[in-house]
């Protein structure tokens, strides 16, 4: 399978994740907007979210593949399974007691790390505190799935993997609708989806599950044991869980500090929900299957193809990830209004979440970028170096956001975000070259360049475009008006983006042709 179509096996599961995510906070926005209960179960679930990047996508996508990559060459299936088993008894022990004690710390955890802003307002701290308990259980079942994730990753089954977090979303929309069929009101349907998130965490882990063992690999769960394997993966997987997680820390932290403002914590995650189609789709697609292939490649001695790798993916990254940034940037408030400004989410709430969505698009090849490069560095297993960036990365958010949150308030964090996002992309690129690690090829030079112009042509083409389209695209015009108009917007943009990349060169049908046909060993 080419490297191309095993991004696009996993983009489309993710798609679909996207997608009924998408589909998830609209019905979400008109049931909670942007109120008490938004405000809390999105910062209680922000919680758990962030330690189950740490702990498992960071972590085991960074550290654990390469290495059960290396014991299914090595020792066949049965010793990378023996070796899964005793990460497994690891992983499950710390992840229960980690559990445990959080549940315990709960109140003093809101207060003082999830939502410190809260405090003020009883009724919403006491609200975190209880949907913070009920959901965070969800971060065993998800950071055991990840884990299985990783080894059907290592085993080039990429699906099971990518389309389990649908059912994240599914669960979800069903419950959304429970409630409105049952007029619930606002408190319950928050008690309602943190009960359902813990269902999904176990959905997500039986089908990974299930995909494992159909794929020949039975775990089971042992006492734990620090052998000499375990050993060298806790030495990898810390600074590459932190590393992995850096847009998770820096959301939590950007979290605690909008605490202070009232709707401010909802705005961000809606604003996210909408800029992790294009991150989600392309940079999950890209770190899933790169970091197994470059680590192959690497072992292999195979120079040149680990270098054809890493160019292939940068412009793969490049193309698709661009025009996106350049729609954000221009039409966000089309956007917001369309998919959330119904029910309790009015007029002043696009604005906010359009403003913030805006920003975001600037920082989005960055933190696409984040993904190409940083396995560069764990195929090498060299997870310290990007923890060290990562840091330098989370000292800038922390700074430019406390600096500019009182002036400009949640758009002021999202500036901070996005300017760390860059930050840690431009030392991880400057670092592959110095180190000789990263080839550059006149091609990639060449297209980047055109996707970069063909961009820009697209964001004035659819800016004068929505302007001619102004009635169409105003609130007050019928759902299925602004939607075909803003569906017209969009394929207009990419026939503009599409067209511009062929006549600029950047790319070609012929070349598109062999990427798909180019097989690697799987």
């Amino acid at each position: 399978m080419s490297l191309i179509k095993k991004f696009a096996t996993v983009a489309s599961g993710t798609m679909m994740s996207r997608i009924f995510g998408f589909i998830r906070e609209t019905l979400m926005a008109a049931a909670v907007g942007t109120g008490t209960v938004a405000d809390a179960f999105n910062a209680a679930f922000r919680f758990p979210n962030t330690f189950r990047r740490l702990f498992a996508e960071g972590a085991f996508n960074a550290a654990f593949v390469p290495l059960f990559a290396r014991q299914i060459e090595e020792e066949g299936k049965e010793g990378a399974t023996k070796f899964a088993t005793e990460v497994f008894g690891v992983l499950f022990s710390v992840l229960l007691l980690l559990t445990i004690a959080m549940e315990l710390a709960m109140p003093f955890l809101v207060a003082a790390i999830i939502a410190p802003g809260f405090t003020s307002d009883a009724e919403k701290y006491q609200a975190t505190v209880r949907l913070a308990t009920i959901m965070f259980p969800y971060l065993t079942c998800m950071s055991l799935a990840a884990m299985m994730g990783g080894m059907l990753n290592a085993l080039h089954r990429y699906f099971a993997a990518a389309i389990a977090p649908v059912f994240l979303n599914v669960i979800l929309i069903g419950v959304l609708i429970w409630a409105w069929f049952s007029k619930l009101d606002v408190w319950h349907i928050g008690l309602a989806l943190s009960w359902s998130v813990m269902a999904a965490g176990l959905v997500q882990l039986i089908i990974v599950w299930g995909a494992l063992r159909r794929a020949g690999m039975k775990i089971s769960l042992r006492l734990p044991h620090f052998t000499a394997n375990v050993r060298r993966l806790l030495i990898l997987a810390l600074p590459a869980a932190i590393t992995g997680g850096i847009t998770q820390i820096n959301l939590l932290i950007n979290t605690a500090i909008a605490s202070g403002q009232a709707g401010a914590v909802s705005s961000l995650a809606y604003a996210d929900r909408l800029y992790q189609l294009p991150l989600g789709v392309i940079g999950i697609a890209v770190g899933t299957v790169l970091l197994p292939e470059l680590a192959r490649a690497l072992r292999a001695k195979k120079h040149q193809d680990a270098a054809r790798l890493q160019n292939q993916s940068v412009k793969f990254t490049l193309l698709l990830t661009l025009p996106a940034a350049a729609a954000f940037l221009v039409i966000s408030q089309p956007i917001v209004q369309l998919l959330f400004e119904r029910g309790q989410f009015n007029a002043q709430s696009t604005v906010t979440v359009a403003g913030i969505l805006a920003v975001y698009g600037l920082g989005l090849p960055a933190f696409v970028l984040i993904k190409a490069f940083i396995p560069g560095f764990f195929a090498r297993e060299d997870t310290r170096t990007p923890m060290i960036f990562a840091a330098f990365s989370v000292v800038t958010n922390i700074t430019l956001a406390l600096t500019l949150f009182p002036y400009l308030h949640v758009i002021g964090i999202a500036i901070a975000e996005i300017t760390a996002g860059w930050v840690n992309a431009v030392l991880l690129f400057a670092t592959l070259i110095l180190r000789g690690h990263w080839r550059r090829g006149q091609q990639l030079r060449k297209s980047a360049a055109s996707f970069i112009f063909s961009a820009f042509v697209m964001g004035l083409a659819i800016w004068f475009a929505k302007g001619w389209l102004a009635a169409q695209l105003d609130p007050a015009a019928p759902f299925m008006v602004r939607a075909l108009a803003l569906v017209l917007l969009v394929i207009s943009a990419a026939a503009v983006y599409f067209s511009m990349v062929f006549l600029t060169g950047g790319a070609s049908l012929a070349a598109i042709r062999q990427n798909f046909r180019r097989k690697t060993k799987s």
